[in-house]
């Protein structure tokens, strides 16, 4: 019970975690769907109170020419960050029994990276969990990794 509670709980926080990571991405792709111009994104009365009825049509072809340029680039930055973040973070299973960690643990996962546990005064017990799935996130003071049915820890790469 335990056990597959946990599992929600990391795969909860991981589908959070890309929700917030995809969201700009989706923003960007709605506004790019809407490429006629800044005078089909805005009511009437919208586009007459910011004044843009006053520009002549080369002006405006400019400013859309402008707006679209903008949106193609907000496109490519949220993509990037995506595809960023989605890279840093792995998931798998840890390659055996997990004991818990003791100060100088090395965690093999079946991916193939190696972690080692990156504060030696850390130590705590599980309960002889086998092949729990984990994730290993960056943060911003370093990476986590959060085994299924125990608290998170600090890992540096050993091998990737």
């Amino acid at each position: 019970m335990i056990k597959t509670l946990s599992v929600r709980i990391l795969t909860s926080l991981l589908m959070f975690a890309a929700a917030i990571a995809v969201g700009p991405f989706l923003w960007a792709q709605q506004d790019s769907a809407s490429e006629g111009g800044v005078q089909q994104m805005m009511t009437p009365e919208q586009f007459k109170s910011a004044g843009l009825e006053k520009l002549s049509p080369e002006e405006l072809a400019n400013l859309n020419k402008w707006l679209n340029g903008y949106r193609e680039k907000t496109v490519k930055t949220a993509t990037k960050r995506v595809e960023r973040q989605a890279a840093e973070v792995t998931v798998s299973r840890v390659d055996g029994i997990f004991n818990g960690i003791t100060g100088s643990t090395i965690v093999r996962m079946e991916d193939g990276t190696v972690w080692k546990q990156a504060n030696s005064d850390e130590r705590w017990r599980a309960p002889g969990l086998d092949h729990p799935p984990a994730a290993v996130y960056r943060t911003m003071f370093g990476r986590q990794m959060r085994i299924a049915g125990t608290p998170a820890f600090y890992v540096d790469p050993v091998r990737q």
